[in-house]
């Protein structure tokens, strides 16, 4: 008697921290639905897909043609019907997806914040004169400059236990990572202090995951099950600031946003990527009877949009091309 088909097909980069959050993710899907921890990868099968931004690693994303390096693939295959859903870090997603295909939930976020490693200094502030900061981040770089102009700011790609084991060797002094990554992995007592999200707000969605499918599996009941109301409403202000300021891997750009008694508050920063230059807006929003309801409501997430729309195009206004790294 022939098993089974797979429900549901999950695409992955095939990274260690993509597999990790996938596999958060595959079991949640599994029971939603209805099938017990050890039916999970029969139910929902995890589908390793390699992407642009996994083969090259010799150059900054910028380079070669931006964040969307990391799902093209993957949104080609779903589109082609191959796999029916796929895991993504929200923070490598494009402000535009290609037709057919929708961010259809977002998941509780992990701690948002950028993690400090070094293999002396405490913080950022503690690197002597001139030291080597590693990073393939453009707003890290930026940031880190603004606050540090002396340090030797270089390109750093690769996974994470990749760029942990080039600080070990001691290729760089210290080098800066997503904390909720290294959560994921277990890792996250590597670091030796965390970046203040308020001063040096992380790129818009960090920490969160996005569950993409095409636009006509965006409301089964699965992918509703997998939906967090207040952390798709910060992700919708942050990425809306991102769509206003037309961010690229090209534009160094932080935004922060918190929901707290119904009041969402937003801070943005864009930068020159020397960073000589920055720029900062924020503003609150009350969402107040809005934010109940299944994914927040409609009028709510408009709302937050709406909020990172207003104070990035303010921001576009005041900084112009001055936060676009020249082509």
């Amino acid at each position: 008697m022939s098993s089974q088909p797979p429900v549901v097909r999950i695409g992955a980069r095939g990274s260690q921290l993509s597999l990790a959050q996938a596999g958060q993710m595959q079991r949640r899907i599994a029971a939603a639905l209805g099938a017990p921890p050890e039916e999970a990868e029969r139910v929902a099968p995890l589908i390793v897909i390699k992407t642009s931004g996994d083969r090259i690693q010799d150059r900054r994303l910028l380079e070669v043609g931006g964040k969307g390096l990391f799902t093209k693939e993957i949104e080609e295959a779903m589109l082609a019907g191959e796999i029916d859903c796929a895991v993504h870090s929200m923070k490598d997603m494009p402000a535009l997806l290609p037709d057919g295909l929708v961010i259809a939930a977002v998941p509780e976020r992990e701690d948002p914040r950028d993690a400090f490693l070094s293999r002396e200094a405490l913080t950022l502030e503690d690197l002597p004169q001139g030291a080597r900061l590693g990073t393939a981040s453009l707003r890290r770089q930026a940031q880190s400059l603004h606050a540090r102009p002396d340090l030797d700011v270089q390109m750093l790609r690769g996974n994470v236990g990749t760029r942990m084991a080039k600080l070990e060797a001691g290729e760089f002094d210290a080098i800066l990572l997503a904390l909720s990554g290294l959560r994921r992995l277990g890792l996250d007592g590597a670091a030796k202090s965390f970046i203040d999200p308020v001063e040096r707000p992380p790129a818009p969605g960090q920490g969160a995951l996005a569950i993409e499918t095409r636009a006509e599996d965006a409301h089964q009941p699965w992918v509703k099950a997998l939906q967090h109301a207040d952390t798709t409403l910060a992700v919708a202000a942050e990425r809306g600031a991102m769509a206003a300021l037309e961010s690229s891997c090209r534009t160094p750009i932080g935004a922060f946003s918190q929901l707290a008694g119904g009041e969402l508050s937003l801070i943005v920063e864009a930068l020159s990527p020397d960073g000589k230059l920055r720029y900062r807006r924020q503003g609150a929003v009350n969402l107040g009877p809005m934010t109940a309801g299944e994914g927040g409501g409609e009028g709510a997430l408009a709302a937050a949009r709406d909020l990172g729309l207003r104070l990035g195009a303010e921001l576009r206004d005041e900084a112009g091309d001055s936060i676009v790294l020249p082509e």
